[in-house]
């Protein structure tokens, strides 16, 4: 399926690095890409790239840069934490050549914290408040430790919970583009039948893309098409093109085989 949308002036892009030892080998699932890919969508950010790499600083610095360069926004998750394996304010730091600093707000607001529990402010805890001079806060109104914005790289908190606490605070500072419209249309047909048509349908409406996604319900094969553009003209002409291709298609080999492949 494609994923090309046309371009326009209101259009802003974002790219997501995931960062974390755990999420390659398995024992930590990812929770944040699915939620930080929703609420760019109800925003109008393209979500148009996500990378995950280990803890491992070169790594970090390699993806961040690329990305940084490529697209409007980067948002990171994970390796801000107080363990030696917490490399994300080191490595960011790194990529944007600046010093690595214990914030002083952020050891204030550490510090202030841990003395409300009656607990040791410990110099791994102080790790939490480091982050590159220059970068400004991202709250966190969980576990009071910030996240930072540094360019158009927000990086913040791997535990969901915090990082959906964190992305609450950052998105009403991001710009919004257009949003993107999207209309669903059955198709009794699997992917092998409609392949043909359907690209000729994209080709003669490159403003929008168009999903393809296919269903097997025990018996038949059929096909979710999924529409997408920006201007609801666009829209609507490109899902009568769809239907009418549908509408087209001579159904005879599925009648003669139900179970042919999609």
């Amino acid at each position: 399926m494609s994923d090309t949308l046309s371009s326009s002036p209101t259009l802003v892009s974002a790219a997501m690095l995931a960062i974390g030892d755990e999420l390659l080998s398995g024992r930590t699932k990812d929770k944040n890409i699915g939620h930080l890919a929703d609420l760019l969508t109800l925003s109008g950010i393209d979500l148009k790239e996500v990378r995950i790499v280990a803890d491992e600083e070169d790594a970090v610095v390699e993806a961040l840069n690329a990305l940084r360069a490529r697209y409007d926004y980067v948002f990171t998750s994970g390796g801000i934490g107080p363990t030696h394996d917490d490399i994300t304010a080191d490595a960011v730091s790194k990529a944007f050549e600046v010093p690595c600093i214990h914030d002083p707000e952020a050891m204030r607001l550490l510090a202030e914290m841990y003395e409300r529990r009656e607990m040791e402010f410990t110099e791994a805890r102080q790790r939490m408040a480091r982050m590159p001079q220059g970068a400004t806060h991202i709250a966190n109104p969980v576990s009071t430790a910030p996240g930072f914005v540094i360019g158009n790289v927000h990086v913040m908190a791997g535990v969901p919970q915090v990082f959906q606490a964190m992305m609450d605070n950052v998105l009403p500072t991001l710009k919004s583009g257009s949003k993107v419209l999207s209309r669903a249309i059955a198709c009794p047909y699997g992917e092998g039948d409609i392949g043909t048509p359907l690209a000729a349908v994209q080709k003669a409406h490159p403003e929008t893309s168009i999903g393809s996604y296919p269903k097997y319900d025990g018996k038949r094969f059929s096909t979710e098409l999924v529409v997408r553009a920006r201007d609801p003209q666009v829209l609507d002409a490109a899902a009568q093109a769809v239907a009418d291709m549908i509408a087209n298609i001579d159904g005879t080999r599925i009648a003669d085989n139900p179970t042919a492949d999609a």
